[in-house]
């Protein structure tokens, strides 16, 4: 049974995001609205089809859209008004779903709304979309079955669950082996204080139940994942007087982290990758997160850890993935991995992402996109 502390989160939260919060410029920091960063084409378009209202009503604080998505079985884990999941539809086609769970009775209503409008738009016979009202830590009450799904995203919303680590459980739960939990979300510098973490505004705006950024790696492997690959990350500012003189010296960033379930083998190995290109929109390269980028026919040295999941997941198909040592027939050069420090921290990311942001080169529809003006005036 939920704690009475676990209840009253539960209630509050319910009412910020079902009652208070209308529309996005109703927050009151910037943690629940995507940062500024280059958004591919396809993905783009994708979300310009979404209707307005289900757009105005998007508190993300990430894009969690990842790649090779063709007729994949997704989850959204708080897919409140429908944002994510009716682009996502678009970009698994008809043979995938997207399956919402959302635990806010009002945004479950306004993406159900929008059912019929989304699947004429997209030409498809039948929906490939399923919203449900229920709790994300709770997935089976909800009728979602073992092994069910091959990605799980979540924009935005453990942070707002007390009991993270069953929340992974559940994901772990779900997913089918060599899948994958792709998942923005607010994280901490420090260990919240009492005061922080009991105060009900800041609990609404995804701060109050930020988990410190070095738990999520401990949290993650104690539930059988491998260790939390980092992607994108930005800090959050505050735009309250007020609630900054509650949080003092701490910081909070947001950040996009991937997590895979890899089946139980044997020992892994380094081993020498190649990236044929063939998946939409990453045609050239891959950025795969914050340390490796894979351009097309240039064969990469990877760590044992990386060659585990490129080889058990839904991107082995898109790889050559062969011993060090053995000649590949490629186009490219062969790059031995450097030795490099590994970025794990996203604090130290979104500060070196900062320092780049003028220097941010023009994507392919020209210029940098501006994710918040995008989420909040698609059409």
């Amino acid at each position: 049974m939920a704690t009475q502390r676990e209840a009253e989160i539960r209630k509050d939260v319910q009412t910020y995001y079902g009652q208070v919060l209308r529309k996005s410029a109703d927050l009151q920091t910037n943690a629940c609205v995507t940062a500024a960063g280059p958004i591919p084409r396809h993905i783009r378009e994708a979300l310009q089809n979404v209707h307005e209202e289900v757009s105005l009503r998007y508190y993300g604080c990430g894009l969690v859209i990842p790649e090779c998505l063709e007729n994949c079985w997704i989850l959204d884990l708080g897919s409140g008004s429908g944002r994510d999941c009716y682009a996502l539809s678009q970009l698994v086609g008809e043979k995938g779903h997207v399956t919402g769970i959302d635990m806010t009775e009002g945004q479950v209503e306004v993406a159900k709304k929008y059912m019929d409008y989304h699947m004429e738009k997209y030409g498809f016979r039948a929906p490939n979309v399923t919203f449900i009202y229920g709790y994300i830590e709770k997935l089976g009450e909800a009728g979602i079955k073992n092994e069910s799904y091959d990605i799980v995203i979540s924009n935005c919303v453990i942070n707002l669950v007390p009991d993270k680590q069953r929340v992974l459980q559940e994901v772990y739960r779900v997913l089918k082996h060599g899948g994958e939990l792709y998942f923005s979300d607010v994280y901490a510098s420090l260990e919240l204080p009492e005061e922080i973490r009991t105060h009900k505004i800041l609990w609404g705006e995804c701060l109050g139940g930020a988990l410190y950024w070095k738990d999520l790696a401990i949290l993650a492997q104690n539930v059988g994942f491998c260790p939390p690959r980092l992607v994108t990350a930005s800090l959050i500012t505050i735009q309250n007087k007020e609630l900054e003189s509650v949080i003092g010296d701490c910081r909070f960033v947001s950040a996009t982290f991937r997590l895979f379930k890899l089946p139980m083998t044997g020992p892994t190995e380094k081993c020498q990758v190649t990236y044929n290109g063939g998946i939409t929109g990453h045609e050239k390269e891959l950025i795969f997160d914050a340390n490796f980028t894979f351009k097309k026919g240039e064969t990469v040295e990877v760590d044992e850890e990386t060659a585990a999941i490129l080889k058990n997941s839904r991107f082995a198909q898109d790889f050559l993935i062969r011993p060090i040592g053995e000649k590949l027939p490629t186009r490219g050069g062969c790059t031995a991995l450097q030795a490099k420090d590994i970025i794990t921290d996203p604090f130290q990311l979104a500060e070196e992402s900062d320092h780049m942001k003028s220097r941010c080169p023009p994507d392919a529809a020209g210029g940098c996109c501006d994710t918040k003006k995008c989420c909040k005036n698609y059409n």
